[in-house]
């Protein structure tokens, strides 16, 4: 990870999810930190401490979804990036968290891989 990275956030319900996104950017060069949280409560009290960059977002989570931690995150943190992670991945979620404001979605089954890059384009 770098130092002049950007700040990431995962929040996953999935501890295994989680490993895996910080194994696949263990190394790379436009991150210099990542915390995670696995349900809403924790991700509203981890964006209390410091403002992300980006945020990586389930959308199913334990106690509420990723929906609304959208909405909150575009109300309360409107300059930080969001990129949509799921299985769910059909059209209806794809076009309501565009609509919502996540700068991208990622099918976590056919796209996982290409989180290194997509982060890597980032302004």
């Amino acid at each position: 990870m770098a130092e002049d990275g950007k700040m990431l956030y995962i929040v996953d319900d999935s501890p295994l999810i989680i490993e895996r996104i910080e194994a696949l950017l263990e190394d790379s060069a436009s991150i210099r930190d990542i915390r995670s949280a696995c349900s809403y409560p924790e991700a509203i009290k981890l964006l209390g401490e410091k403002e992300p960059d980006i945020v990586l977002l389930d959308i199913h989570l334990n106690e509420r979804n990723g929906i609304d931690l959208l909405r909150y995150l575009r109300d309360a943190h409107p300059s930080t990036t969001v990129i949509m992670l799921s299985n769910q991945a059909t059209a209806h979620y794809r076009s309501l968290c565009k609509a919502l404001g996540a700068a991208h979605f990622i099918d976590k089954s056919t796209e996982f891989d290409d989180l290194p890059d997509l982060l890597a384009s980032l302004p």
